[in-house]
């Protein structure tokens, strides 16, 4: 087995793609990490802007999550009828797109990009930081422990969907079974005590109020705990990833995600009310929240590190979702012609490599550019994700609209109130994070777009540039001639020699002076050469010297070439360059790659009359 098929997996056929499609079971962890993860992060930033109210601002955890859930569940009735109106994928970019037309859509892609970069980063690097808290001595290396972590996420999603999600079964499961144990107990454990349990370990004392209660504060919380929501719209987008019936496996894995997220949401905020847990400050003594809820429901026993392990780890992996879903918008986006093509081809594994490793790129530099720090990238999110929401719920009244139909009418209030909702979710989330970072990704959005036409626009001018060719002229054929540049006479050019005589009978070869002896040049040109083809009757190559008093060998054989091009007007000119080819990649920096520039000097001349061929050579052949 060689190193890359250790390492990625053997390469699957095209036929074999049936069997790397999902079912709920695997469709949770690859598309829902993300989503149910946010239940670790998204109450504890609420919470966070509720500290500045002291014990006061815990009472308002569970009106502001109550409204998160009701949001949640208008997406989720939405995000159901785009899988079956849209069983194809695509989500916000393809339901914007069809609907209210190509800006639109690009908008909504160019949303969910940032989105998922963000994802994947701050998934990261809140799991990174839970850990550092928990060992205080690794903080000097959080920059390092994401991007290994990131490596180690991007390696396992290039071997294939299949077995991501068999890899992430076990912790994203872990994790929920843990969360839910400890929600229950607690649950019990409140109405066992009339509404005032006793702490089994007591959370750590609020600070006192530092600022009154406000509308615009509550308008921050509401903003920050909607992090919470970043995800659920992971399995829109990639609907032709499950097995058959697609649209039924799809919604099923919906379900489930929307319906395991709100148990979680509304019992941490529950149960922070009634254990009095609130957030607390970075630095010394930090404790997240689920850490203090585990620790007060069931006290720092095993099921407490099993569970702090499970949410440590899930967050890690959480960035997972990103990589599911990031590749395939860009091949569908890519395939509309406003990406690069390779991000629409699938690689080895049936995965669409380019964007695994874009994705990894992008998230990286975010990484290091925050150094890591999960507080510095949270102001940027959720706004790319709400008005991708926003952009797929229109999209879906236009649709409605369009097709009509049984439940038409019901659909188009569904999704009528949820652009409502979802726009307005918008302007707080933008106008209340503003400041702190989201006036980043308010620009990104716009020049991610503006590289999208850029691209679409070089597409449609070489399209039409190499449309309705013409016939062709049979009138004036005749053999090029050709040049064979020629630094020393050796085996290399020898092979390059022999195929230019195959091409023309007219062959000029091309010396640059620098190093070699010209004397014991010609000697051997005229053993090798000139004889052996003067006593066949065959015409012998001319040879031509070119001074170089700089010791250049490139300019030179291009200006020759060129040369040669404006003598012979109605000719072609055909440059073979004979090429050594290592066996091994590790030998190629080992000899000087003349050839190579030669190659690309001669074509950025964008001459049509002259041709380079490549003449391979194998070393050890």
């Amino acid at each position: 087995m060689s190193l890359v098929d250790l390492c990625f997996g053997r390469p699957l056929r095209s036929s074999e793609e049936r069997g790397q499609r999902l079912g709920p079971a695997a469709g949770i962890p690859v598309f829902g990490l993300d989503a149910l993860s946010s239940a670790a992060y998204g109450p504890e930033a609420a919470l966070a802007l509720l500290l500045a109210l002291g014990t006061v601002g815990i009472a308002y955890i569970l009106p502001i999550t109550l409204c998160i859930i009701v949001l949640l569940a208008i997406v989720y009735f939405s995000y159901r009828q785009t899988i079956e109106s849209y069983p194809n994928g695509g989500g916000s970019y393809t339901v914007a797109g069809q609907n209210l037309g190509p800006f639109a859509g690009l908008l909504a892609a160019s949303a969910l990009m940032i989105d998922y970069v963000l994802t994947a980063a701050v998934g990261i690097s809140a799991g990174v930081g839970a850990l550092v808290s928990a060992i205080p001595a690794l903080e000097p290396r959080t920059l390092t422990l994401c991007l290994v972590i990131l490596l180690l996420i991007t390696l396992v999603n290039l071997r294939g969907l299949r077995e991501t999600g068999a890899l992430f079964m076990i912790p994203t499961y872990l994790f929920v079974g843990t969360l839910l144990i400890t929600i229950v107990t607690g649950f019990v454990k409140v109405l066992a005590s009339g509404g005032h349990p006793t702490p089994v370990v007591a959370p750590p004392v609020l600070p006192a109020a530092t600022l009154g209660l406000s509308v615009w504060l509550l308008l921050k919380s509401f903003a920050s705990g909607c992090t919470a929501m970043t995800g659920v719209e992971a399995v829109s987008n990639g609907v032709t990833a499950f097995r058959e019936p697609v649209v039924k496996t799809a919604q099923r894995t919906l379900t489930v995600i929307i319906g395991i997220l709100v148990v979680m949401l509304a019992g941490i905020a529950f149960l922070c009310r009634a254990y009095q847990v609130g957030a607390t400050n970075p630095g010394p003594g930090y404790q997240s929240v689920l850490s203090q809820l585990t620790a007060a429901v069931v006290g720092r026993n095993t099921f407490y590190f099993v569970t702090i392990a499970s949410i440590l780890l899930v967050l890690s992996l959480s960035a997972n979702t990103a990589f599911a879903d990031f590749p395939r918008l860009c091949r569908l986006v890519a395939d509309d012609g406003y990406l690069p093509n390779p991000l629409a081809v699938r690689g080895r594994r049936l995965v669409y490599t380019a964007g695994i490793i874009t994705l990894g790129i992008f998230c990286a530099a975010l990484l290091i550019l925050f150094r890591g720090i999960t507080d510095r990238l949270i102001p940027l999110y959720a706004v790319g994700a709400f008005l991708a929401f926003t952009l797929s719920q229109a999209g879906m009244v236009a649709h409605w609209r369009r097709t009509g139909g049984p439940g038409s009418r019901f659909g188009m209030f569904v999704n009528g109130l949820g652009a409502v909702v979802t726009a307005g979710t918008v302007a707080v989330v933008t106008v209340t994070k503003f400041a702190d970072g989201a006036w980043i990704t308010a620009l990104l959005i716009p020049s991610i777009m503006a590289t999208m036409y850029s691209i679409r626009h070089h597409y449609d001018k070489v399209t039409q540039e190499l449309a309705n060719p013409v016939a062709l002229t049979l009138d004036r054929l005749q053999p090029p001639i050709v040049v064979v540049p020629m630094l020393s006479l050796n085996k290399v050019i020898r092979a390059g020699l022999q195929f230019a005589l195959n091409l023309s009978p007219d062959v000029k070869v091309v010396h640059v002076e620098c190093t070699v002896n010209k004397e014991e040049l010609l000697k051997q040109w005229n053993e090798v050469v000139a004889e052996p083809l003067q006593r066949s009757g065959l015409p012998v190559p001319q040879l031509t010297f070119l001074d170089s008093p700089y010791r250049f060998v490139i300019a030179p054989i291009v200006d020759y070439v060129l040369e040669l091009e404006k003598q012979n007007p109605g000719r072609e000119i055909a440059v073979i360059i004979p090429e050594l080819i290592e066996k091994r990649w590790y030998e190629y920096p080992l000899h000087n790659q003349r050839s190579s520039w030669l190659r690309t000097a001669l074509l950025r001349k964008r001459t049509q009359r002259v041709a380079v061929i490549v003449v391979p050579w194998y070393l050890d052949s």
